[in-house]
C-alpha cells in the first residue's frame, strides 16, 4: 500500500508549484536607475512594435503567430518544436493512459485535438511516466482526507516560517497562520497516526478552517469563480497521485453532483468542514471577488 508522502519533505515541491503559479509573466525583480538601459530600452521598444506577439499570452499548448494583418493570434504548437525533456522526471502522463515526453508534448497535442471528444476528454492526470495505480480501498479513501488536512496545515506553517521577506503571504493570511504556527507544539509535522489525527482534528478544529479554505483560493484562479475544474485542480493533484493512489478516488468523491467542477461547498464538505464555517468561507470568496478585501 502507497502512502501519501505528506511530510515535511514533499512541501518544497508543492509550495515551488504554487509560487510559480502566482508570479506574474514579465515580473523584473531587478531594478534599475533611469537612464541607465536608455539605448537598451528603445530597442526592445522597436521590438515589440514589429512584434505584436511579444506582449501577446497564449495558453498551454498554443504559440503566437502573426497574420497578414499583423495581428497577433494563437495556433496549436507542434510538438516537434517542443524542448527534448531532460529526464524522466518531465514525463507526464494524460489521461488517455498514455506517456508524453513533457507537459509541453502534452499541452500541444491536446491543442492539436480542440473540437475532438477525445480532446475534450483529454487531461494531464500525473506528473512522471504512466504506471499501474492499485484500486482505492473504501477505508483507504475515508482515511485520506485525514492526512490531507495534516498536511495542507503544514504548508501553510513552512510557507509562514519562511515568509521572511518573500511575501508568499499577504498580511492578513500571516495573522491567520500565526495561531496555528503558534499552537504547532501540539502536534509537530511529520508522520502520526490516523487515530491522532482525527483526535486533533476534533479538538483543534479551528486550526484546520483556513488551510482548507486558502488551498481553494490558491487554486480557483482561471477564473476566480467558486469553481474548480480539472485544469485549476492539476497543480496539487498530479503530483500526489504516484504517490498515493487514492488522489483520484478522493477528488471524484468531492465532485458531489458529478458536473466535472468542486464547488466550494463541495471542496469544504468533503475536507469535514461544517456548515456554519462554510457560509463564512464563502462570504469571504464573494468579499474577495470583489476586491472589497486582500
Amino acid at each position: 500500500m502507497f502512502k501519501l508522502d505528506l511530510s515535511v519533505q514533499a512541501i518544497p515541491i508543492i509550495i515551488f508549484c504554487l509560487i510559480m503559479q502566482e508570479l506574474e509573466v514579465g515580473t523584473n525583480p531587478v531594478q534599475v536607475e533611469t537612464g541607465e538601459f536608455d539605448e537598451a530600452i528603445e530597442v526592445v521598444e522597436d521590438v515589440i512594435a514589429e512584434n505584436p506577439c511579444l506582449n501577446h499570452h497564449c495558453k498551454k499548448g498554443k504559440v503566437c503567430e502573426v497574420d497578414d494583418s499583423n495581428q497577433p493570434m494563437c495556433v496549436c504548437q507542434d510538438p516537434l518544436t517542443c524542448p527534448a525533456p531532460v529526464g524522466d522526471f518531465e514525463h507526464v502522463c494524460g489521461t488517455d493512459n498514455k506517456t508524453y515526453e513533457s507537459s509541453c508534448h502534452f499541452f500541444a497535442t491536446k491543442c492539436a485535438l480542440e473540437g475532438t471528444k477525445k480532446g475534450h476528454k483529454l487531461h494531464l492526470d500525473y506528473i512522471g511516466p504512466c504506471k499501474y495505480i492499485a484500486p482505492c480501498l473504501d477505508n483507504e479513501l475515508n482515511e485520506f482526507p485525514l492526512r490531507m488536512r495534516d498536511w495542507l496545515k503544514n504548508v501553510l506553517v513552512t510557507l509562514y516560517e519562511r515568509d521572511e521577506d518573500n511575501n508568499l503571504l499577504t498580511e492578513k493570511q500571516k495573522l491567520r497562520v500565526k495561531k496555528i504556527y503558534e499552537n504547532e507544539k501540539r502536534l509537530e509535522a511529520g508522520d502520526h497516526s490516523l487515530d491522532l489525527l482525527a483526535l486533533d482534528f476534533e479538538k483543534n478544529y479551528n486550526m484546520y478552517i483556513f488551510p482548507v479554505h486558502w488551498q481553494f483560493g490558491q487554486l480557483d484562479q482561471h477564473p476566480v469563480d467558486g469553481f474548480l475544474s480539472h485544469t485549476e485542480l492539476a497543480p496539487l493533484r498530479a503530483p500526489l497521485i504516484p504517490m498515493e493512489h487514492c488522489t483520484t478516488g478522493f477528488f471524484e468523491q468531492c465532485d458531489a453532483d458529478q458536473d466535472n467542477y468542486i464547488a466550494l461547498e463541495e471542496w469544504a464538505n468533503c475536507f469535514g468542514i461544517k456548515e456554519r464555517e462554510f457560509l463564512t468561507m464563502l462570504l469571504i470568496f464573494l468579499l474577495s471577488s470583489v476586491n472589497l478585501i486582500c
